[in-house]
């Protein structure tokens, strides 16, 4: 397996050998990628909490800045994903479905504020403010959301595998699993307000929990399929049936684990639910069991992880996959600058990612930027950028033009034409 990653004095464009083909005309479009909100959501981020901003005004912002860019407004956003942790808190401790398949569950060790245990807010506050966030979209553009480990009704620990407080890793704090999205579905199930009779939402699984999305832009075609937390096997026999529903139709994928920061499909034992649940996937099994199998799918979108991560892996035909992570709901610079002195309580400063396509011609390319709804600038544009964030999101050995450039670069689609020059 061939793979690109960033590193330090690695240079991101990749080298185009194509060859001519005809190929339909799309024109320049750009699709908005949404990271985790849930600090902006967060019903203790709000000034009645006693923050000093309401973080949910940030979340909107972006929501108003996408729809006035959108395509139908004159812009020229065609599609926003939103990649999970569309909240913060749980609701229950523990799900049904689970319970009746005969899951055990103890409290969670106190390793955050969230795992301590269910919130009425979630329901009362988190939920309704994020479906207030996504009304600013309806009726602007094709969008998706995915649910990401904070968007599930409950986290517990199994008693099977319980705290290791004298380990160093990630099981120091025991195995957790996640279950129930009822939640989630009384937001964004595929009766809701959003998709209900939309024709660009095309199909979904689970309620919603899957979803697909197709969308047109000039005369090209696109699909995409948003898959839950850790995909079960279910969820990845669905894909495949969209998929072949969509022969040969570019697709992309958003999910929300799956990217880490050095390039490689991320894997935290502490919330691999794949190895208390086996009808579950890592990222390394949503890799082997659809997206490689699958040549028509060339990109792979997910947060989780603070930071910022890309690779390109080749799937069994040979061809390039991309795959990009972009994660920034541990900044708060914002909040230091409204004089809060609580690290923890990070908001995610406005920062989203912008994917500008350029498919038509012989060298098909994608320029990647990222961009504050608070700040008003692109992050290069900020002289302090590196300064405020390279640090904390662990990349502190990098150059500052190192890492400036993983929120900024381009790559090439040299492939593209050969898989998609026809359809």
């Amino acid at each position: 397996m061939k793979r690109f990653r960033f590193a330090a004095g690695t240079a991101l464009a990749l080298l185009a050998s194509t060859t001519a083909m005809a190929q339909p005309k799309c024109g320049q479009f750009t699709i908005a990628m949404i990271p985790d909100t849930q600090n902006y959501t967060d019903y203790t981020h709000q000034k009645a909490a006693g923050y000093p901003l309401d973080g949910v005004e940030l979340f909107y912002e972006q929501m108003r800045w996408i729809a006035a860019n959108a395509r139908s407004a004159g812009g020229d956003i065609v599609f926003a994903t939103q990649v999970g942790d569309v909240w913060q808190h749980y609701s229950e401790w523990t799900d049904p479905e689970h319970e009746a398949r005969g899951f055990k569950a103890m409290p969670n060790s106190g390793s955050s504020e969230v795992a301590e245990g269910p919130r009425k807010e979630t329901r009362a506050f988190e939920i309704p403010a994020a479906i207030r966030g996504f009304e600013i979209l309806k009726g602007k553009l094709p969008f998706s959301v995915v649910p990401g480990n904070h968007d599930y009704d409950a986290l517990w620990t199994d008693p099977a595998y319980p705290p290791q407080p004298e380990r160093k890793d990630s099981l120091r704090i025991g195995l957790r699993h996640l279950g129930g999205l009822d939640g989630f579905r009384s937001a964004f199930s595929d009766q809701s307000e959003f998709f209900k009779g939309q024709p660009w939402y095309v199909d979904a699984h689970d309620g919603g929990a899957d979803s697909a999305q197709l969308f047109t832009v000039g005369k090209c075609r696109f699909l995409h399929i948003g898959l839950q937390f850790d995909a079960p096997d279910a969820s990845l026999a669905w894909a495949k049936r969209v998929l072949h529903r969509f022969p040969g139709v570019p697709t992309i994928v958003s999910t929300h684990k799956y990217l880490d920061r050095d390039g490689s499909h991320a894997d935290t034992p502490a919330l691999d639910q794949s190895i208390l649940d086996h009808r579950d996937n890592n990222p390394q099994m949503v890799w082997d069991k659809l997206i490689s199998e699958n040549d028509q799918i060339f990109l792979v979108l997910s947060g989780h992880i603070g930071g910022q991560g890309y690779s390109v892996d080749r799937n069994l035909a040979g061809h390039e996959v991309h795959q990009m992570l972009a994660d920034y709901q541990g900044r708060w610079q914002v909040a230091k600058e409204l004089g809060w002195k609580n690290a923890n309580a990070t908001l995610g400063d406005g920062w989203m990612r912008l994917l500008t396509f350029r498919l038509d011609g012989s060298k098909p390319s994608v320029r990647v930027r990222t961009w504050s709804t608070f700040y008003k600038k692109f992050s290069t544009e900020l002289p302090d950028y590196a300064a405020w964030y390279k640090a904390h999101e662990g990349m502190a050995k990098l150059s500052d033009a190192e890492y400036l450039k993983r929120d900024d670069f381009s790559f090439e689609l040299p492939d593209y034409q050969a898989r998609f020059g026809r359809k």
